[in-house]
């Protein structure tokens, strides 16, 4: 087994909604500092053993911001956090709920559309998803 197969899953939620995504602005930083985060990032969170990447975003969801989601869909490429860490991030939609900040992980939340994804300070791992996440939102805000 490669060392990059032994990573700890991620997965975090581009959550869709009227051609906006959802963006979470991180309480205090990850890793062991947990200094003074400020910067945003897809909620999200490990993936469980035995669990799938879709579930786990799931449940990660129902725990820190109290709504369901269903994942449509996963952007085509993967984020190296670290040694240990791969993030994953799919496209969701909300089923049920609104998304409220309940864990200390998160103090805003903010809906951001295309244009405004790069004038927030996101943090590293979900920078390289970007691009791709502003093209579904062109796509996401022409659709009926």
């Amino acid at each position: 087994m490669s060392e990059a197969d032994r990573r700890q899953e991620v997965v975090g939620a581009a959550i869709l909604l009227r051609g906006r995504v959802l963006a979470a602005r991180r309480t205090t930083a990850p890793g062991p500092s947990r200094r003074p985060g400020q910067r945003w990032e897809f909620p999200g969170g490990k993936v469980e053993p035995g669990e799938s990447r879709a579930a786990a975003l799931v449940r990660e969801i129902r725990e820190e911001l109290d709504c369901a989601v269903e994942v449509t869909g996963w952007l085509p490429h993967h984020a190296d956090v670290g040694r240990n860490h791969r993030l994953f991030v799919a496209t969701a939609r909300l089923v049920d709920g609104e998304p409220v900040p309940l864990e200390r992980e998160h103090d805003a939340l903010r809906w951001v559309g295309a244009e405004e994804l790069h004038t927030l300070d996101w943090l590293d791992p979900d920078r390289p998803f970007l691009a791709g996440l502003a093209d579904r939102l062109r796509e996401h805000r022409r659709a009926p």
